[in-house]
């Protein structure tokens, strides 16, 4: 007879590969990083193989584990569904408000939106996209009851909960002029063009900030470029304008295709964080059970 999964353990997988790292799961499972460790290795003797394959950046799935994780996904989906019918609930209805800043409503919400739609078709969504200075705002007025961003900012009459790891990485054309390709060390990010996003962007701040830490000191210049968006930055560094500074979130389908590369920088890492923007008082009704669900079920960030 083969091993029975343990249900505790297949749920700890399931969150260390959607979030790819331990110590995310951790806060998220409310364990300590060893006993999250221990899950896995545990997991790992029931199933007979390795599940996944340690980086410095956290950890990846390998092909046993992909496997795994689709039916991880499928058993938490049934648990939502079976929740939902023994509690007598119907499913949720009326309008689900929101507000994301621009590389969070690309890259995370609507993965976020597909699976929580699948579980409450009955609900309308009104998603507003703004950049982070915006969505504290609608926040913090009332505009929205719930938003989601990235970077570290504080604004009066709301409260960050952490939910996702992110990292900022530097990334050209896999077809980008020669001085770009040729960049190796921050010192050289000095002499090429930067792109960046506008005042008031988390990613703006992020960035800044890093660059400063690792000794680059310098803004926005002649032959650098400020867009308004993280898909108008995609675009730009495929046109080879230059270094563009993107979410790992935001670039999986451009480095699957080739289209994109990473540019090896030692000494550059641009850690963030996306963060749930919320009321001082929790949200109820429809933004309430989408809270719940987000925080159930996190996306997954590939990792090649």
């Amino acid at each position: 007879m083969p091993t029975r999964l343990d249900p505790r353990r297949l749920e700890t997988f399931r969150v260390v590969a959607t979030t790819g790292q331990v110590s995310a799961a951790s806060r998220l499972l409310h364990l300590s990083q060893p006993a999250v460790t221990a899950h896995i290795h545990q997991l790992e003797r029931e199933c007979g193989r390795p599940l996944l394959v340690r980086t410095a950046r956290g950890v990846r799935l390998n092909e046993a584990g992909r496997v795994l994780l689709e039916y991880a996904r499928r058993h938490q989906q049934l648990l939502d569904e079976a929740a939902l019918a023994v509690a007598g609930e119907e499913a949720v209805g009326g309008e689900l408000a929101l507000a994301a800043s621009t590389t969070v409503a690309s890259s995370v919400v609507p993965e976020l939106l597909a699976s929580f739609l699948r579980l409450h078709p009955d609900v309308k969504v009104r998603l507003e996209v703004g950049n982070t200075e915006q969505v504290l705002a609608w926040v913090g007025e009332g505009r929205v009851p719930l938003g989601l961003v990235e970077g570290h900012a504080r604004a009066p009459r709301i409260r960050l909960e952490h939910y996702l790891d992110d990292e900022l990485v530097p990334v050209i054309s896999s077809q980008a002029p020669a001085e770009l390709l040729r960049v190796r060390s921050v010192a050289m990010l000095e002499a090429v063009p930067l792109l960046w996003r506008e005042p008031g962007s988390g990613t703006r701040a992020v960035m800044e900030r890093a660059l400063r830490k690792a000794g680059v000191r310098r803004g926005p210049r002649a032959g650098d470029l400020q867009l308004g968006s993280t898909e108008a930055i995609k675009g730009a560094v495929s046109a080879g304008l230059g270094v563009g500074f993107l979410s790992l979130w935001s670039i999986q389908a451009e480095r699957a295709s080739g289209r994109l590369r990473l540019l090896p920088v030692p000494g550059l890492r641009v850690e963030r964080a996306f963060s749930w923007v919320l009321p001082v008082d929790t949200p109820s009704g429809a933004a309430g059970r989408f809270l719940r669900h987000a925080r159930a079920s996190p996306p997954s960030l590939l990792q090649p």
